[in-house]
């Protein structure tokens, strides 16, 4: 159960990269309509398809399309993002590797290529260089997803168990967007490590209180809260939900097994 942190909102932290090619304030001229080519036409219609496709999950016709994308615009960093995102997702580990820096090489200054990039070395266990790509997304003027990096940070430092740094991160997103459930949830777990349960509790309720957020993972987290509080009852009534909405659930085995530190 110790990965939860990681595994909650991986889907939340990994970017479509639709964004532009270049940042606000990198000192190139704008593109605007008149200034495409049918290349790039043809470029951006097969990124804008390979996109779609990566959303969907179709990632062997996304790299399909992206490829196409990069053959008609060798230099579009974006596409080079994405390339890296699927490859990620197809367990390529030094293809998407090269992918990142190369989005990187040809727009030093794309914070999103920075979060994927810094997301996919946290999953290579490569915390200190993650780190640092987190840390320069978050440094760049007018980065419209701050939410989306903390959170990200937050989570591959504790899985790096650095939770002190963790929870200062994990805290400013949630001051930021307090209605997102990966946020409290990640917050709460890590909290929990730390033997915060008092706050944990807080954040954890707030979850659980709307159904639809709610899960087996975050009734468990509740449950494991209430268990070191001593709240017996407690453990009991999130036991109870744990068997009536997820009787097949590894949480509800633990649970029955009465293994609250698994």
């Amino acid at each position: 159960m110790r990965q939860l942190v990681l595994v909650a909102c991986v889907a939340v932290l990994m970017a479509a990269c639709a964004g532009p090619a270049s940042s606000p304030g990198s000192g190139q001229e704008i593109r605007t309509e008149s200034d495409q080519t049918d290349t790039d036409r043809r470029a951006r219609a097969r990124f804008e398809l390979a996109t779609a496709y990566f959303s969907r999950g179709q990632m062997e016709v996304a790299l399909d399309e992206v490829k196409q994308a990069l053959a008609a615009r060798p230099d579009m960093a974006e596409a080079y993002n994405l390339r890296g995102l699927i490859y990620s997702n197809l367990n390529e580990a030094t293809l998407a590797e090269e992918s990142f820096r190369r989005a990187l090489q040809l727009n030093g200054r794309d914070a999103d290529a920075m979060h994927n990039y810094g997301f996919f070395l946290c999953q290579q266990r490569r915390y200190a260089d993650a780190e640092i790509q987190f840390t320069n997304a978050l440094a760049q003027p007018q980065y419209r997803d701050v939410i989306r990096t903390l959170l990200a940070q937050g989570v591959c430092q504790a899985r790096a168990g650095q939770l002190e740094a963790a929870e200062r991160s994990l805290q400013r997103a949630y001051e930021l967007d307090a209605a997102n459930p990966f946020i409290a949830y990640n917050l709460t777990e890590v909290l929990y490590r730390r033997g915060n349960y008092e706050r944990a509790r807080f954040y954890i309720r707030r979850v659980n209180l709307q159904r639809e957020q709610s899960s087996a993972q975050t009734l468990w987290l509740a449950m494991r809260i209430e268990q070191k509080l001593g709240n017996a009852r407690g453990v009991d009534e999130f036991g109870a939900q744990l068997r009536s909405r997820y009787p097949t659930a590894p949480e509800t085995l633990a649970y029955e097994r009465g293994r609250f530190d698994d």
